[in-house]
């Protein structure tokens, strides 16, 4: 291996730790708004503004962490922003109410934002396309343990320090994966870094939207993020209330989506030699209804394991085709094209977050995966159709 090979290499590591801490903010309140919502003295859609208003202040901040990755340099940004998700870790710890929580929740969002996708961006400048699905998917091995570590410690330590112990835990993680990442700033390379000066957000958001492509992945990844991830935020306080589990236990059978994300993240070059990308876009439909029927007509609470880990390899059979695709928007403004599709994703989570909040509080929590069930496939079928049509004009 070379010597820039292995700078490469260590960086993406480092940008798998930085990863790993951003996906477990991202999940970390799930497990706990039966917690909030109780000690607040408030229903479960209020304390869900704990997810939302994470992922809204995710998906704005992408329009401006896109434009400014590609202008200053993702190595740079990310480093900072990693920094700065330690003080939203931190207010939250500290909060005396529930509107405090929010606010620490929302600087979270906004500054975790520019971590997985600027990543991403830079492993898009710095390895080829045709090694890039395999080293997006083993970086991915970091965001993917954060999804299961941010439910198990929510989980954990509601029921054993107390949930602000989770924060106080995630400010430290921040800090040293931050301090890790700025002692390396002189040496890595920022390929695509621009003289300083103004930044003019608008021209690369108008580079990635000029192609009828562009807008029609945005638009998927919106409708996948609305049907994923707002079902699967109310899984723990599903299991809760339906089989009486203890938050730690609900937290941690809902993290078992991240077995199902390593399972493809290890085998994720046989799936995509064996299956093509047509193909892993169905599957993952597929799955992911399967998942969400398998949660709500679980007659014991064993079903949800087998449930979580189909979710987390369904899930990534569809996104993982997504994401390549978002790398190849638009090159020459490869941060923002990345940094729009995760935008969408999480702007399209917080707004099923928001609806299977109130679907949850009017008819009762099992309401909210059937949006999943019958949307999920048809959602898959719809890329396939497209992508094979682009295939065959190319």
């Amino acid at each position: 291996m070379s010597a820039q090979s292995k700078s490469t290499t260590s960086v993406i590591i480092l940008f798998a730790f930085a990863a790993c801490a951003s996906s477990t903010s991202f999940r970390i309140c799930d497990p706990l708004l039966p917690v909030f919502a109780q000690e607040f003295g408030v229903r479960t859609a209020q304390a869900s503004n704990t997810v939302t208003l994470f992922a809204i202040a995710y998906g704005i901040l992408q329009f401006f962490y896109g434009p400014l990755g590609d202008h200053y340099g993702k190595f740079r940004v990310v480093s900072w922003a990693t920094l700065g998700c330690a003080v939203g870790s931190l207010i939250v710890a500290t909060a005396p109410s529930l509107e405090v929580i929010e606010i620490g929740r929302f600087i979270s969002g906004a500054t975790a934002a520019a971590i997985v996708p600027l990543a991403m961006a830079w492993i898009g400048d710095h390895v080829p396309y045709e090694k890039r699905q395999e080293t997006i998917a083993r970086f991915l091995l970091g965001s993917i343990s954060g999804l299961a570590l941010g439910q198990l410690l929510g989980g954990v330590f509601a029921d054993t320090l107390g949930w602000r112990w989770a924060f106080v835990w995630m400010a430290a993680t921040y800090l040293i994966v931050g301090l890790l990442l700025l002692s390396r700033r002189h040496t890595v390379t920022e390929s695509t870094a621009r003289p300083v000066g103004r930044v003019n957000p608008l021209m690369p958001i108008k580079q990635v939207l000029s192609t009828k492509w562009a807008w029609f992945v945005l638009a998927i990844v919106s409708i996948e993020g609305m049907l994923v991830f707002g079902p699967l935020a109310f899984v723990p306080a599903f299991l809760h209330e339906r089989h009486g589990l203890p938050v730690s236990w609900a937290g941690t059978i809902s993290g078992c989506f991240a077995v199902g994300a390593f399972i493809y993240a290890i085998r994720a070059n046989k799936f995509v030699a064996k299956l093509g990308e047509r193909r892993l876009a169905l599957w993952g439909g597929a799955l992911l209804a399967l998942a969400m029927a398998g949660f709500l007509l679980a007659p014991v609470w064993q079903w949800a394991v087998a449930a979580s880990v189909m979710s987390g390899l369904g899930y990534y059979f569809l996104h993982a085709v997504l994401q390549t695709h978002a790398t190849q928007m638009a090159p020459a403004a490869r941060g923002t094209s990345v940094s729009l599709f995760a935008s969408c994703l999480f702007l399209g989570q917080s707004f099923g977050v928001a609806v299977c909040a109130w679907l949850g509080d009017t008819f009762g929590l099992g309401t909210v995966f059937p949006v999943g069930i019958i949307g999920l496939p048809l959602l898959a079928v719809l890329f396939a159709w497209r992508l094979k049509q682009r295939q065959a004009q190319q």
